[in-house]
C-alpha cells in the first residue's frame, strides 16, 4: 500500500516538475530535509530543469518502468525533445534527442527526501551533434 502510494507521488512529481515545468512545485513534493545527490540542492535541481527547458522547450519525459520497494522508488524514463536552445555551451542544432535516464527517489511521509539520477549523456551528446 505504502509502496504504491510512493509510486503515485513520484509519478505526480515527474509530471508536474519535468513535463508541466512547474519548477516551484518542489515544496509540494520535496521534504524540508531533502537531499539532492545529482544536482547538489533543491535550487540546483530547479536550475538544471530550467537549463533543460531552455535547450529543449518541447521536451517530454515518459515513464517506461517504475518500481516501488520499501521507501524507494526506481524509475526508468525516456526524455525526448528538440535541441532548440543553448545547452552547456552548444548552440541549438535542431536535432532530436531520445535518451534513457534512471531516477531513484526515497520518500518519507509522502514527500521525496532523497534523489539521485543517471542519464545516458554519451547518447545525448551524439544525438545533439548529429553523430
Amino acid at each position: 500500500m505504502r509502496e504504491q502510494h510512493n509510486v503515485e507521488r513520484v509519478r505526480e512529481f515527474i509530471d508536474a516538475f519535468w513535463n508541466k515545468n512547474q519548477l516551484d512545485c518542489v515544496d509540494q513534493f520535496l521534504s524540508d530535509a531533502y537531499r539532492e545527490l545529482s544536482y547538489q540542492s533543491k535550487e540546483g535541481l530547479k536550475k538544471f530543469a530550467a537549463t533543460i527547458l531552455e535547450a529543449f522547450p518541447d521536451k517530454q519525459y515518459t515513464v517506461e518502468e517504475i518500481v516501488g520497494q520499501g521507501d524507494r522508488v526506481l524509475v526508468r524514463m525516456t526524455v525526448r525533445g528538440t535541441h532548440q536552445g543553448m545547452f552547456f555551451g552548444t548552440e541549438p542544432t535542431g536535432n532530436r534527442i531520445d535518451v534513457t535516464l534512471y531516477r531513484q527517489y526515497r520518500l518519507e511521509e509522502s514527500k521525496i527526501i532523497e534523489h539521485r539520477g543517471w542519464i545516458d549523456m554519451v547518447t545525448m551528446w551524439h544525438q545533439i551533434r548529429g553523430h
